[in-house]
C-alpha cells in the first residue's frame, strides 16, 4: 500500500498488466451456457472517436465485467468498420486524390505533401492502398483510446470488416442469399447521391427541410392551357403524363385525353390515380421520370415509359430523351440542376407558360444522410437482398423475430416495428465506390461484347475471398477479360451495412472455426445506439434468419445520445462533439466511466462536466476510504457489535439491488445503490467506529472485520464501473485481480457468501447515523469543533431501541458524556446539549 495512493498514472500501470496478464482472454473450452457472448459494434474507422462513444461503449463494458464476475467467460471482441463512404471521404481530404477506376495502377505512386484544391485522379488500387494506410493510423488511435477508457475486450479477437476473413464472409453469405434466391440483381429506379455518384438505401435516407419554388406552368391541351404546379421545371424534358385523382371533377374531362409539354412539345397523356393530391397546387401534376418516390410509384403502376434527363453526376444528359426536341433541350444540355432550373425558368416566361413569379417554399427533401444535397432518382443496376419490403411473408417473419429479442428498454421495440412495417422495398445492397467488399460476380460476354447478366459466374465458397477486378471466374483466362466471348467482373462493392450485418459471423469466425461458433452464436447481448436500429439491428436480424433461421441475439441493449449543453446530438458532422482523451486525462479514466454509467439505456444525456468531478472525487474517496480500513489491519476476528452487523445487512441488500438492477441491464441502478451506501459508508459508518476501530479489544476486532468484509464487497460492487482504482485497491492486499473476482453474494445467496452476519439489522445504523448527524449539525451552527464535548443528548421516540444498541460507538464519535433514551410513539427526535 503506498504512503500516498494517487489515481494519476493507474490507467498506465493497469493496461499493460491486464494485457500480460492475458486478465480478459476469452477461456473457449466453458461450455455454451458459462459463456456470455457479445455482438459488440465495430465503430467507423473515419477521424477520431468522441465522447458519445466512450459514453455507450462503457455501458456494454460495464456489463461484460459483471458477466465475467458471475463465472461466465465473456466473448467480448472489437472490431473496426473500416470500409465505406466515411473512409474514402477522410483519405480524399487528407491526401488530397480522388479515384478513377478508368486509370492504370501506378506502383510508384507518392500523395502529395500538402492537397491542393484540385483532387489528384489516381487508380482503384492506389486509391484501396492509401485507404488501407490511413485507417490503419486511424485504428492505432481508436485502440489507445479505447485501452485508455479501459474496455476489457480480449484484443486478440480483433476483427476488421475490410479484412480478408470478414470479405470471405460477406460474400458466403451473398452466395448463400443468391443462391436461394434472396439476393437478385434488378435494374430500377434508385435513390441516388450525385456528390458521391452511388445508390443508396432506404435505411440511409433522411429528410432535410429545402428551400425551393413553386412555378406555375401552363400545358398544352385542345381545350386550352393545363396549369400544373412544380419545384421541380427543369424536369418537364422527363415528363411521361399528368395525373389527376379520380375524383376530380375538374379533370374528369381531361382523363383519357393527351396535352403537349410546354417548351418541348412533347405529346403526353393525361391519366388518374389516387396518389393525386386535389388540394395540393392546381390537383393536377406532372410525372416525371424521375422527380420523386411518388413518380416511380405512379410510373410502375401506370406503366408508363422512361425519359430520364438526370447523369450519375447530376447533371441533365448531354442528348435529350427519345421523342424530344433537339434545339430546345440543348439549352439544358450538361448543366446542374440549379443552372437548368434556372435556365428553363427563362425559356417558359419567353414562350408564355410561365404564370407569375415563382412561389418560394420550403419543404421536406430526401437526403443521404451523409451527403449535402438532395437525391436525384436515375434508372440503375443493383443488387438487393429481400427484407420484408416487398414480401407479406417476410415481413411477417422480421416483425416475429423483433418480438423474440427481449428489448432494454423495451419500448424500443416500437422503433423496429415502425421500420419494419414502413418499409417500401428490398434492402438495396450494392454501391458505385472502391473501398469495400466487391461482389463475387462475373458475367459472360456475348459475341457482341455485351455483359449478360441473367448468366453470373461464381466463384466457389473455397475460393472467398475474391476481387473480381483481378481474380478470374473458374474456366477462364486474364487475357479474355472486357472481350467478346470471355467475361466481366462485376464493379460494384458491397454497402458497409452488408457486412456489418454480419458481425455476430464474423466475430465468432463462422464456417472457419465451428467449435468457436457454436460457443457463441447466437449471442447473448447486442448492444448499440438508437438511430441505427433500422440499419445494423435490423439488417442483421435479416441475415440471421434468412441463413440460420433464428435471431442472432438475445438480448438488444439500446444506448441514447449524447447531447451537447443546447440539447442537440453531438455528432462529427455537425462539429459540437467533445474529444474522450483531454477529459480522460483530466479526470480520469474512471470518472469519465462514472459520468457514462449515470446514463441509462434509451434516454438521450446531456454532457456535464460536473459528473466528472464527482466521479473523480469518488475514486479519490476510494483510495483514501481504503487505505484507512487496511491501515487498521486485523484481517481476522469475528464480527459481533451491533453496529457492524447493521453496516453489513444493510450491504447485503445492496448487494441484492445492484445485482437485481445488473441482471434487468439497468447499470445506472445498480451504480446508484452502492454509490449511495459507499458514502454512508464513509460519512457515517467510519465516523461510529473509528474511536473503537484503534482498539485491540474484541470489540475493535469486529470493526476490523466488518470493515474489511466491507472493503472486499464495495470494491467488486464498483470494479465494472471503475476499474483502475479498484484494481489498484484490490492489489494492496488481495491476491488475482478484483476483475476475476467473484461478484459478491448474501449468505443466503448462490455464490460465496462473502457477506456475513445478515442478521444484524441496518435501521440501527440508519438510526445511529441520524443520532450523529443531528450532533455534528448542532456543533456545526454553534461554530465549535467537531471534537468538542456534548454534555447531554436527548433521544426520544419511535426507534429509540435502535439508538440504544449503537451508544458506546455514538458517545465516543459525538463525544457525549450522556444520553437520556424516552421511548414513544412520534417520529425520533434529537435534542443536543453542548454545555
Amino acid at each position: 500500500m503506498p504512503e500516498k495512493p494517487s489515481l494519476d498514472g493507474l490507467e498506465a500501470v493497469w493496461v499493460a498488466r491486464w494485457e500480460a496478464q492475458g486478465t480478459y482472454r476469452f477461456d473457449r473450452t466453458k461450455t455454451r451456457e458459462r459463456i456470455y457472448s457479445i455482438d459488440t459494434p465495430p465503430p467507423t474507422v473515419s477521424g477520431s472517436l468522441h465522447v458519445g462513444h466512450v459514453f455507450s461503449y462503457t455501458h456494454t463494458d460495464v456489463m461484460a465485467r459483471y458477466q465475467r464476475m458471475n463465472g461466465k467467460s465473456v466473448f467480448y471482441p472489437i472490431g473496426w468498420d473500416d470500409n465505406g463512404l466515411p473512409t474514402e471521404r477522410r483519405v480524399q481530404n487528407v491526401y488530397g486524390v480522388r479515384c478513377d477506376p478508368s486509370l492504370p495502377y501506378d506502383p510508384d505512386f507518392v500523395p502529395p505533401d500538402k492537397p491542393g484544391k484540385r483532387e489528384v485522379s489516381i487508380s482503384r488500387r492506389n486509391f484501396v492502398e492509401l485507404c488501407h494506410k490511413l485507417t490503419a493510423v486511424d485504428e492505432q488511435a481508436f485502440e489507445d483510446v479505447w485501452r485508455r477508457v479501459g474496455l476489457s475486450a480480449d484484443w486478440s479477437l480483433l476483427y476488421t470488416t475490410i479484412s480478408d476473413r470478414a470479405q470471405a464472409v460477406s460474400q458466403r453469405a451473398f452466395l448463400r442469399n443468391l443462391a436461394r434466391g434472396e439476393a437478385y440483381l434488378s435494374e430500377a429506379p434508385t435513390l441516388w447521391d450525385v456528390t458521391y455518384r452511388t445508390a443508396v438505401a432506404q435505411a440511409e435516407l433522411e429528410d432535410r427541410e429545402w428551400p425551393g419554388a413553386f412555378h406555375r406552368i401552363s400545358f398544352h391541351g385542345d381545350g386550352g392551357p393545363v396549369w400544373i404546379e412544380t419545384t421541380r421545371p427543369e424536369l418537364i424534358p422527363a415528363c411521361v403524363a399528368l395525373v389527376a385523382h379520380p375524383d376530380d371533377e375538374r379533370y374528369r374531362s381531361l382523363v383519357g385525353t393527351t396535352v403537349r409539354t410546354p417548351v418541348f412539345g412533347v405529346e403526353v397523356p393525361v391519366l388518374a390515380h389516387h396518389l393525386a393530391e386535389r388540394e395540393k397546387g392546381s390537383g393536377i401534376a406532372m410525372i416525371c421520370t424521375f422527380g420523386d418516390v411518388t413518380d416511380v410509384t405512379w410510373w410502375r403502376e401506370l406503366q408508363l415509359p422512361t425519359r430520364p434527363v438526370i447523369g450519375w453526376d447530376g447533371r441533365l444528359l448531354p442528348e435529350p430523351p427519345e421523342g424530344v426536341a433537339a434545339e430546345p433541350y440543348k439549352e439544358l444540355a450538361g448543366k446542374t440542376v440549379h443552372s437548368a432550373r434556372e435556365r428553363i425558368v427563362e425559356m417558359l416566361r419567353e414562350s408564355g407558360d410561365l404564370d407569375g413569379d415563382p412561389r418560394p417554399v420550403v419543404r421536406p427533401v430526401k437526403f443521404y444522410e451523409r451527403g449535402d444535397k438532395p437525391l436525384e432518382i436515375v434508372t440503375t443496376r443493383q443488387w438487393y437482398i429481400r427484407n420484408g419490403g416487398r414480401d407479406a411473408e417476410v415481413r411477417r417473419r422480421m416483425l416475429e423475430r423483433g418480438r423474440e429479442l427481449s428489448w432494454h428498454p423495451h419500448h424500443m421495440r416500437v422503433r423496429y416495428e415502425n421500420w419494419v412495417e414502413g418499409l417500401t422495398g428490398d434492402w438495396l445492397i450494392s454501391r458505385q465506390r472502391f473501398f469495400g467488399v466487391p461482389f463475387p460476380v462475373w458475367y459472360r460476354l456475348d459475341a457482341l461484347g455485351q455483359p449478360m447478366y441473367g448468366e453470373p459466374l461464381l466463384p466457389p465458397e473455397d475460393a472467398l475471398p475474391v476481387d473480381p477486378s483481378s481474380d478470374v471466374p473458374p474456366g477462364y483466362t486474364e487475357d479474355q477479360r472486357g472481350v467478346p466471348g470471355g467475361f466481366m467482373a462485376d464493379p460494384d462493392v458491397m454497402d458497409t451495412w452488408a457486412t456489418s450485418s454480419l458481425t455476430p459471423q464474423i466475430a465468432g469466425r463462422w464456417e472457419t472455426d465451428d467449435d468457436l461458433f457454436r460457443r457463441v452464436f447466437p449471442a447473448d447481448l447486442r448492444p448499440q445506439s438508437h438511430e441505427i436500429i433500422r440499419t445494423w439491428l435490423f439488417a442483421t436480424v435479416v441475415r440471421s434468419d434468412l441463413e440460420f433461421g433464428a435471431v442472432p441475439w438475445k438480448d438488444v441493449a439500446i444506448s441514447g445520445w449524447i447531447l451537447d449543453p443546447d440539447r442537440k446530438k453531438m455528432s462529427k458532422s455537425k462539429g459540437n462533439v467533445v474529444t474522450p482523451i483531454d477529459l480522460l486525462e483530466q479526470h480520469g479514466s474512471d470518472a469519465v466511466r462514472y459520468w457514462a454509467a449515470s446514463g441509462r439505456y434509451g434516454v438521450d444525456t446531456a454532457f456535464d462536466a460536473g459528473q466528472l468531478k464527482i466521479g473523480r472525487r469518488l475514486a479519490i474517496k476510494i483510495l483514501n476510504a481504503s487505505r484507512f480500513v487496511l491501515g487498521l489491519g486485523g484481517d481476522g476476528g469475528q464480527v459481533t457489535e451491533p453496529v457492524d452487523l447493521a453496516m453489513l445487512a444493510a450491504l447485503a441488500g445492496v448487494i441484492r439491488e445492484a445485482t437485481q438492477a445488473f441482471e434487468a441491464y439497468d447499470h445506472t441502478r445498480a451504480v446508484e445503490v452502492t454509490e449511495r451506501f459507499f458514502w454512508t459508508f464513509c460519512d457515517d459508518y467510519l465516523e461510529l467506529v473509528k474511536a473503537r476501530a484503534y482498539g485491540s479489544d474484541a470489540a475493535a476486532e469486529s470493526a476490523h472485520a466488518a470493515l474489511r468484509q466491507a472493503l472486499d464487497v464495495l470494491l467488486r460492487l464498483f470494479a465494472p464501473f471503475m476499474p483502475f482504482v479498484t484494481e489498484e485497491v484490490w492489489s494492496w492486499w488481495r491476491e488475482g485481480s478484483v476483475h476475476l473476482a467473484p461478484w459478491p453474494a448474501t449468505a443466503d445467496g448462490t455464490a460465496d457468501g462473502t457477506v456475513d452476519g445478515v442478521a444484524g439489522d441496518p435501521a440501527v445504523l440508519a438510526a445511529a447515523a441520524e443520532v450523529l448527524g443531528r450532533v455534528r449539525k448542532a456543533k456545526s451552527e454553534a461554530k465549535v469543533s467537531m471534537r468538542a464535548e456534548v454534555a447531554g443528548v436527548t433521544v426520544a421516540g419511535r426507534g429509540v431501541g435502535l439508538v440504544r444498541s449503537a451508544l458506546d460507538d455514538l458517545r465516543a464519535a459525538g463525544n457525549i458524556a450522556e444520553f437520556t433514551l424516552a421511548e414513544g410513539d412520534h417520529d425520533l427526535t434529537v435534542e443536543v446539549a453542548l454545555g
